[in-house]
């Protein structure tokens, strides 16, 4: 998502010097190719975490306001601890089926 980024920010009369990204991840490779993209591009990626919990157990951005959200979220995910998330105060929509996240990152 990051390939075209720079591009993204420069034709939007913006600075890549001014843009921050954040962000989680709990798979090592994954995580890796999400620090690499954006730091061959200029851009600082010292916000993106990884994260073996995954972000609805452990939020590394919980208080975290954007302007712009780019998602890639894991979907069909069945073991999401949603049973441990029942009362978690991020499902004012509603509360995702527990043997499936994917309502979980609307």
């Amino acid at each position: 998502m990051f390939v075209h980024s720079e591009k993204f920010v420069t034709e939007h009369q913006g600075r890549v010097n001014d843009i921050s990204i954040y962000g989680q991840e709990s798979n090592q490779t994954t995580w890796r190719l999400a620090k690499m993209n954006p730091a061959i591009r200029g851009i600082d990626s010292s916000q993106v975490k990884w994260n073996t919990e995954g972000s609805f157990l452990n939020d590394a951005h919980r208080d975290l306001k954007a302007d712009y959200i780019i998602a890639n979220p894991p979907f069909n995910v069945s073991d999401w601890g949603g049973e441990l998330l029942r009362t978690d105060g991020r499902w004012q929509y509603g509360v995702p089926p527990t043997g499936n996240a994917n309502f979980g990152w609307m």
